[in-house]
C-alpha cells in the first residue's frame, strides 16, 4: 500500500526479514518481525513491526545474512561492501568495511560455518574475480580464480570443502568450477576418495553439525577443477549437502544457444555422468539448495516459485497470489525519483555535462507529477534526460495505448499506378515477387488483390493490410497484354531482403570500380551473427583480391570491435609450403608468402592484405569505436563522414510498475588523444558526402575509397 520501493530481502530467521526500503529519501536497512506476542511466525502474524537498521546518507543495499543469523554484509554507497553484527534489538555493531571501491561485490555468499564470505568483483579492466575474505576483515581478500576471463557466482557446498562458482575461461562460454579449500582435499586419488566414501558410510557425520570450514589459501587459485563442459552458458549452481552432486541450470543466454531450452541437470563433481532433471524448457533460475529439506527450491519465468523433490525426482509447484491496491499519482511520484534517483548515482560523468541536475529535477518533476498519462509522464520524463545530451539513455513504460496491430503484407515491388493499376518497377531479390511459383516481372501491372481492382483505389497498399504470411491472389498484366493469375504470400518485413539487396550492389560497384581487384565487406552490426559473416565474407570477397574495403556505414553498434581488430591486426611471422605446391623451394617462395595454416593454427580468421574503411553518421556506437580504433592505430585509412559521436557503455534499472531506465555508466576515451567518444566523432581522413540517391545509384564515398586503397597498393 506505500509508493516506496522494498526490495533485496533476506530472512535473519524464520520471524525477522531484513529488506532495504527507500521510504526516507535513499534506500536504508530496515527488519520486518511479528507483532503479536504469541504468533512469532511472519507468514501467520497479521502484526508486524517494521524496525530501521541503518540511517546514513547514502544507499545501504543488498543485505547477505550468515547461516548463524548473526552477522550480515550489505553494500553500502556505490563501492563499499560492510560487514556487521546484528545485536539484541537489531542494533548493527562492529562495522567492518571490506571493500570500499569503485564498484561494490556482487553474489556474496557465505561459507556454511558463517566465517568467511566469497564474492566476485570487477577490477577496472571489468574482469570479474572470486574473492574469499574472512568476515570479520581481518586479512585482505583472496583472489581464487585468477584468470582473464570473467568469473561469477560463488557457491560454497553445505560440507565447506569445495567453492564453486562460473568461469567462461575454457570454450567461450560459463562451465562450472570449484576450487578445492583444503590442499589434502586437492591431493587425494579417486581412490582415496572411493575409500573416504565409504569410510563415511559406515560412520555417517551429523547431519545437523556445522562444518568447520579450513582454508589453505596459499596457491588456492591453482587447485581448481572444472565440473562442466556443455555448449553454451551454465548457471544457477547449488550442491548436495554432502558436496558430491552438483546442480545447475544449461543454456543460460549464451551465443551458441539462444533458442536452446534451460532445464535443470545434476552431475558429480569428478564430471560424471551428467542427467537432466526437467525438460522441455522450464527455464528455472534462483536455484537454491535448502539444507535437510532434500529439495532445490527455485524460480520460474512469470514469477512461479517451485521447487525440485530430490528424494520423488519430481518439480512440485509451490503456488501463491498476490493483491496490491496501487495509488497511481504517487506511484508515478516514486518513478520519478526513482529515475533520477538512479541517474545521480550512476551516470558515467559525476558532472552531469556541466547540466545541474538536481535543478533539472526541480524543474521537471512538477510537470511530470501532472501529467494524466503515463504516456505523457514518460515524455517529460524523457525531456529532462534529453537536458544531459546524452547518449543510450532513455525512459520506457509498460503502459501502452490498445491500438490496431495491422501488418501490411510486402510482396517485395516498387510500383508505379497507372489507368490500368500498379506497375511494377522493381523487384527486390529473393522476396515473395521473386520466388519461382510467384514470380512477378518488371513492366507487370497488377489489376487486382484478391478480386479487388487496384485500378482507381486511392493507396495500392491499403488491399494488402492484414495479408501479411497469408496467400493472396493476384491478376497480373505482362508487357504483352497477357492476363495471368498469380497465388504469392506477402511477408511481414523486407528488412533481411533490402539489406541483402543493398549490400550486393556494393559488391558489383567495388568490383566496377576497382577493376575485379579489391574485395567489399559490410558490417551490420556488432554483434556475433556479423562477425561470422565478416569472417565468412573475408574468404568469398577477399579470395584472390589484392585489398579489401570494410564498410560499417548504418551499423548500429554492439560489442564485438576487437574481434574484429584482432582479424585486422594479425601479423604474420612464417609462411608455409606443404610438398606437392612447389617443385623448386627456393626459386618458388615468393609465391608463398601469405599462405599460413590459418584452419590450425590461428585462433580468429586473419587479413594481412591492404584495408580500407568506410564510416559515416549512421555509424553508430561500437562501430564508431571501431572507426577509432582503425584510424588510430594505424590500419588504414578511414573515409565517408564523421560517425553519430554517441559512445557510452550502457546498463539499465528495472522502476517501480514496470517501468525501465537506461544508465550510460562507462565512459569510452581515444587513447591516441585522450578525447571522449561521446560528443567526439571519428573523423575520416578523408571526408566525401554522397548523394541522395546513392542507394540505387553511384556510391561516390565507396569509389573514393577504391580509388584510395588501389592509390595505396600501387604505391
Amino acid at each position: 500500500h506505500h509508493p516506496y520501493r522494498d526490495r533485496d530481502v533476506a530472512f535473519l530467521n524464520d520471524s525477522t526479514l531484513i529488506f532495504s526500503s527507500d521510504r526516507n529519501g535513499q534506500y536504508d536497512l530496515y527488519a520486518l518481525q511479528s507483532a503479536s506476542e504469541d504468533e512469532h511466525s511472519l507468514f501467520k502474524s497479521l502484526k508486524h513491526n517494521i524496525i530501521r537498521l541503518t540511517d546514513t546518507k547514502e544507499d545501504e543495499r543488498n543485505p547477505t545474512v550468515a547461516p548463524n543469523g548473526k552477522t550480515l554484509t550489505y553494500q553500502k554507497g556505490r563501492g563499499m561492501l560492510i560487514s556487521a553484527d546484528i545485536e539484541g534489538d537489531y542494533d548493527l555493531t562492529g562495522e567492518v568495511a571490506l571493500i570500499d571501491g569503485w564498484d561494490a561485490p556482487g553474489d556474496v555468499a557465505w561459507s556454511p560455518d558463517s566465517k568467511w564470505i566469497a564474492y566476485s568483483h570487477p577490477d577496472l579492466d571489468f574482469n570479474h574475480e572470486i574473492y574469499i575474505q574472512p568476515a570479520d576483515g581481518s586479512r585482505e581478500p583472496v583472489n581464487v580464480s585468477k584468470h582473464p576471463r570473467p568469473d561469477s557466482d560463488p557457491v560454497w557446498s553445505p560440507d565447506g570443502r569445495k567453492l564453486a562458482f562460473l568461469s567462461s575461461r575454457n570454450n567461450g562460454d560459463d562451465d562450472v568450477w570449484f576450487a578445492w579449500l583444503k590442499k589434502e582435499d586437492w591431493q587425494r586419488t579417486e581412490l582415496d576418495w572411493e575409500q573416504s566414501k565409504e569410510l563415511e558410510e559406515e560412520t555417517p557425520e551429523d547431519s545437523t553439525k556445522v562444518p568447520d570450514v579450513e582454508i589453505d589459501l596459499e596457491g588456492l587459485y591453482q587447485r581448481l577443477q572444472q565440473v562442466t563442459s556443455l555448449p553454451g552458458n551454465e548457471s544457477d549452481i547449488a550442491i548436495s549437502e554432502d558436496g558430491e552432486t552438483f546442480y545447475f541450470v544449461i543454456n543460460r543466454g549464451s551465443r551458441q544457444s539462444y533458442d536452446a531450452d534451460q532445464d535443470l541437470y545434476q552431475t558429480k563433481w569428478d564430471e560424471g555422468e551428467i542427467k537432466a532433471l526437467t525438460n522441455n524448457n522450464v527455464a528455472p533460475y534462483g536455484v537454491r539448495l535448502v539444507p535437510g529439506q532434500h529439495a532445490l527450491y527455485l524460480m520460474r519465468s512469470g514469477g512461479k516459485i517451485s521447487r525440485y523433490n530430490l528424494k520423488k525426482e519430481k518439480l512440485e509447484s509451490l503456488p501463491f497470489t498476490a493483491r496490491m491496491e496501487i495509488n497511481h499519482p504517487e506511484e508515478q511520484r516514486q518513478i520519478f525519483a526513482e529515475a533520477w534517483r538512479s541517474i545521480n548515482n550512476g551516470f558515467y560523468d559525476p558532472d552531469f555535462h556541466g547540466e545541474n541536475w538536481q535543478a533539472l529535477r526541480d524543474k521537471y518533476k512538477p510537470w511530470a507529477l501532472q501529467a494524466s498519462t503515463r504516456r505523457d509522464f514518460g515524455d517529460v520524463l524523457n525531456m529532462m534526460l534529453g537536458e544531459l545530451n546524452a547518449s543510450h539513455m532513455g525512459f520506457y513504460t509498460s503502459d501502452r495505448a490498445e491500438t490496431q496491430n495491422i501488418r501490411t503484407g510486402l510482396l517485395g515491388v516498387a510500383v508505379r499506378m497507372t489507368e490500368d493499376g500498379a506497375e511494377i518497377i522493381h523487384v527486390v531479390p529473393d522476396s515473395p515477387a521473386d520466388r519461382e511459383v510467384s514470380k512477378l516481372q518488371i513492366g507487370d501491372i497488377i489489376t487486382a488483390v484478391d478480386g479487388q481492382n487496384v485500378a482507381g483505389t486511392d493507396n495500392f497498399y491499403r488491399l494488402l493490410n492484414g495479408k501479411a504470411d497469408t496467400p493472396v491472389l493476384l491478376e497480373v498484366r505482362n508487357k504483352k497484354g497477357e492476363n495471368r493469375e498469380i497465388t504469392i504470400e506477402p511477408t511481414g518485413s523486407l528488412s533481411s531482403e533490402r539489406y541483402n539487396e543493398w549490400v550486393d550492389h556494393r559488391k558489383e560497384l567495388t568490383k566496377e570500380y576497382s577493376n575485379g581487384r579489391l574485395g567489399y565487406i559490410h558490417v551490420q552490426g556488432m554483434n556475433w551473427p556479423s562477425f561470422e559473416r565478416f569472417e565468412r565474407e573475408l574468404v568469398a570477397a577477399g579470395e584472390g583480391k589484392e585489398g579489401l574495403v570494410i564498410d560499417v556505414r548504418y551499423n548500429g553498434g554492439g560489442w564485438t570491435t576487437d574481434y574484429l581488430l584482432t582479424v585486422l591486426n594479425y601479423r604474420q611471422h612464417a609462411f608455409t609450403i606443404p610438398r606437392g605446391a612447389a617443385d623448386n623451394l627456393e626459386a618458388e617462395k615468393d609465391k608463398f608468402r601469405s599462405h599460413y595454416p590459418f584452419g590450425e593454427r590461428l585462433p580468429l580468421s586473419s587479413w594481412t592484405r591492404p584495408s580500407i574503411t568506410l564510416a559515416n553518421q549512421n555509424s553508430y556506437s561500437n562501430a564508431e569505436i571501431f572507426s577509432h580504433a582503425y584510424k588510430q592505430l594505424g590500419l588504414g585509412t578511414l573515409v565517408g563522414e564523421p560517425t553519430f559521436g554517441a559512445v557510452i557503455s550502457t546498463g539499465g534499472v528495472g522502476l517501480m510498475g514496470g517501468s525501465y531506465i537506461r544508465l550510460p555508466y562507462r565512459g569510452w576515451y581515444v587513447k591516441a588523444t585522450n578525447k571522449n567518444m561521446e560528443h567526439g566523432p571519428a573523423v575520416p581522413d578523408i571526408e566525401i558526402d554522397n548523394a541522395p540517391d546513392y542507394r540505387t545509384g553511384e556510391d561516390a564515398q565507396l569509389k573514393r575509397a577504391v580509388d584510395e586503397l588501389l592509390r595505396q597498393i600501387e604505391g
